[in-house]
């Protein structure tokens, strides 16, 4: 579960992690009471994407009236679909150098790695290996200021920077355990002449570690049309392209969308409606799919438990009731494989048997842009 910036934040602060003075705001008119207070203002967007900053979600203002004109554009700028409901307004920082701090699983060392490096801020995915550090934690050891030590060393930080590391890395490593947290991170760590001060704040929990923590807040990463899969007990994401994909099982859907990305279109979703869908269950996965406004549908079924005739039946009735004329592209293979294909083939629907084909089809029926 990730948590917003300004959620980070306060718990950071309740780890004794330094963050700027500021406040969440859901109305635009109140960013220049903020403003008032504190000065010149940063002001961001609170959203679980990434790239905010480059998409126009962060924006510095100098007197009340900017700020409150810059909250307005903001509230009303989309990051993936979604609106801001807060902004976080905080006093702007003299940042002298941003750093880079994080915890995270190491995921083939099966252990903690501390992250560091002198190069932070919007574009740290590009930092090389080099200007990184990475230093593998032990459980059963810890986190000693030696092993900080040894951090700054390998960066070539010395004096009052090191000093400060020495007091927030630790800080942040017992959030890190405490919390179960997958990833804490702070980017950019500002260097100020006040000294460090965490400028962002990035923590995801372990989902499967949220029972421990009933005092946090329960994010939901999802859009409206994830939420509403989820209450059909279906497993759906949405990708944003153009080839809306159905397939029945988690397995199969992944190769799918990787053919279609392979002959150069793009998957609008991921759409796993299980294995022994009955056929008023394979209608909602259909008519949720059609909802989106693909350009072309693809299916994909591996009968199993899952009967090819259901799901063929199913779409003849949801493309019949709704009056859809969609190009589709259907791959059928398995239980009841020919009862499957003589109701698509009475609905003028060829059905292919190989997968590549069927994809190579679906991407060919795309509309020319």
């Amino acid at each position: 579960m990730k948590l917003y910036e300004y959620l980070g934040k306060k718990i950071f602060q309740a780890f004794d992690i330094p963050t700027p003075r500021g406040y969440t705001i859901e109305k635009a008119e109140e960013a220049g009471k903020i403003a008032e207070e504190l000065g010149t203002v940063v002001i961001k967007s609170q959203v679980l994407t990434g790239k905010r900053g480059k998409a126009g979600g962060v924006a510095f203002a100098s007197n009340p009236e900017q700020a409150v004109a810059e909250a307005q554009r903001i509230f009303q700028l989309e990051f993936d679909g979604v609106k801001s409901e807060r902004l976080l307004v905080e006093e702007k920082l003299q940042i002298e150098q941003e750093l880079y701090l994080a915890f995270t699983i190491d995921s083939a060392a099966r252990c903690p790695v501390m992250l560091f490096s002198l190069d932070g801020g919007m574009d740290v995915e590009e930092v090389s290996e080099e200007r990184m550090i990475r230093w593998p934690v032990n459980n059963s050891v810890g986190l000693h200021p030696y092993a900080i030590r040894e951090v700054c060393r390998l960066a070539g930080v010395t004096g009052n920077l090191q000093k400060e590391l020495l007091k927030i890395v630790p800080s942040l490593y017992r959030l890190f355990r405490e919390l179960d947290t997958e990833l804490a991170e702070i980017n950019p760590l500002a260097l100020t002449p006040q000294g460090i001060i965490a400028a962002d704040a990035k923590v995801t929990i372990d989902d499967d570690a949220l029972y421990r923590h009933q005092d946090l807040p329960r994010i939901k990463e999802k859009t409206a049309l994830e939420l509403q899969a989820e209450e059909l007990g279906l497993a759906y994401v949405e990708l944003g392209g153009e080839i809306a994909v159905m397939a029945n099982g988690a397995g199969i859907t992944m190769s799918t969308l990787d053919l279609v990305q392979h002959y150069g279109g793009t998957a609008a979703n991921f759409l796993d409606f299980g294995g022994g869908a009955d056929l008023e269950r394979t209608a909602k996965a259909l008519e949720l799919l059609l909802g989106t406004d693909p350009k072309v549908l693809l299916i994909n079924i591996f009968g199993g438990i899952t009967r090819c005739d259901v799901v063929a039946e199913a779409f003849v009735q949801v493309k019949e009731s709704k009056g859809i004329d969609l190009p589709v592209s259907f791959r059928l293979v398995g239980t009841k494989e020919k009862e499957g294909r003589a109701i698509l083939e009475k609905a003028g629907i060829q059905a292919f048997t190989g997968m590549d084909e069927a994809v190579r089809h679906a991407v060919a029926l795309m509309p020319a842009p």
